[in-house]
C-alpha cells in the first residue's frame, strides 16, 4: 500500500512539473531566444531592460554552434533564434526538411580573413594552408571572399553556395582545410589563413577591423535574421523584440561597441 501511495505521489508530482514546464513555454510575458554569444546575445542583453519595461522578459539561450539553435526552435522548445544568415537558413531548411522563416533582418557581420603568420595577403606563400568553414553557406561565402582577394577563381563567380570542386583556378596552390566554424579561431597557429565568421572572431578577442587581412564590405548579402516557425512573425512578443532590435538605440550600440565589425541593415 505504501509503495502504491509513493507511486501515485510521484506521478502527481511529475504531472505538476510537466504542467509548469508547459506553462513556462506558453508564458505570454516571456520570449525565449536562441543566440550565439557574440554579438547576438550581447545585443539581446542590451535590449533586455527596455523590453522588461514593456512587460516582456527575454530568456536568452546561448549556443556555441549553428545547428542546435534551429533544432530547438524547430522543435518548439525555444520561440525564435537570432544568429544566422539567409543562405545558412535556406541550407538548414533543405537539409532538415524544415520550414523555419526569416522574420526580420538586423545586421551584417562581415566575414574576415585572419592570419598570425603573415601581415598581408601578398605574403601568403605558394602551398599556403587555408582553413574555411565546413558548412555549405559559410564555406561558399569564404570562397567568394578568397575570389575577391584574387587568390582563386570560381566556376560561377556569384554563386554563394560554391564548393571546393567549383574552384577553377588556384595559382598559389592553396591547400584547403574545411573545419567547423566555431573551431576556426583556434587554428590560427596551425594554418596560414583562416576565414572566420565575425561572431566567432569577436568571441576569440579578435578585432575584425584591426586584425582581418581582408573583409566583406557592407554590401554583403549575408544579413543576420531573427528566425522562427511560420506564424511567429504575428506573435506580439516577437514584434516587440524586432522593434527593439531595429531601434536607433541598438544602431548606436552596435557602432560604439563593435566599431564597424557589426553593421546594422535598418
Amino acid at each position: 500500500m505504501k509503495s502504491r501511495t509513493l507511486l501515485l505521489f510521484s506521478a502527481l508530482l511529475l504531472a505538476a512539473c510537466s504542467g509548469k514546464d508547459q506553462q513556462a513555454q506558453s508564458d505570454p510575458g516571456t520570449l525565449s531566444v536562441a543566440a550565439t554569444a557574440v554579438p547576438h546575445a550581447e545585443i539581446l542583453e542590451h535590449v533586455k531592460p527596455l523590453l522588461e519595461k514593456e512587460g516582456l522578459k527575454l530568456n536568452i539561450r546561448v549556443f556555441n554552434d549553428y545547428v542546435q539553435p534551429n533544432l530547438q526552435v524547430d522543435q518548439g522548445k525555444i520561440d525564435v533564434s537570432y544568429f544566422e544568415t539567409g543562405p545558412y537558413l535556406d541550407e538548414y531548411n533543405k537539409a532538415q526538411h524544415s520550414d523555419l522563416q526569416k522574420i526580420a533582418g538586423i545586421h551584417i557581420e562581415p566575414l574576415g580573413a585572419y592570419s598570425r603568420k603573415w601581415k598581408s595577403i601578398a605574403d601568403l606563400p605558394v602551398g599556403a594552408i587555408v582553413a574555411i568553414p565546413n558548412e555549405p553557406s559559410n564555406g561558399g561565402r569564404a570562397l567568394l571572399l578568397l575570389q575577391k582577394m584574387g587568390l582563386i577563381q570560381l566556376k560561377n563567380p556569384a554563386n554563394p553556395l560554391s564548393i571546393l570542386h567549383d574552384v577553377t583556378s588556384n595559382p598559389r596552390k592553396i591547400v584547403f582545410r574545411e573545419l567547423e566554424s566555431a573551431t576556426l579561431p583556434r587554428t590560427l597557429g596551425e594554418v596560414d589563413l583562416a576565414l572566420i565568421n565575425t561572431n566567432y572572431a569577436l568571441d576569440a578577442k579578435l578585432n575584425p577591423v584591426r586584425d582581418a587581412l581582408a573583409m566583406e564590405d557592407g554590401k554583403s548579402p549575408y544579413v543576420n535574421f531573427v528566425v522562427g516557425k511560420p506564424g511567429s512573425e504575428k506573435d506580439s512578443r516577437v514584434q516587440k523584440l524586432v522593434t527593439a532590435l531595429k531601434s536607433d538605440d541598438v544602431k548606436r550600440f552596435m557602432a560604439e561597441k563593435y566599431k564597424g565589425a557589426v553593421l546594422p541593415v535598418f
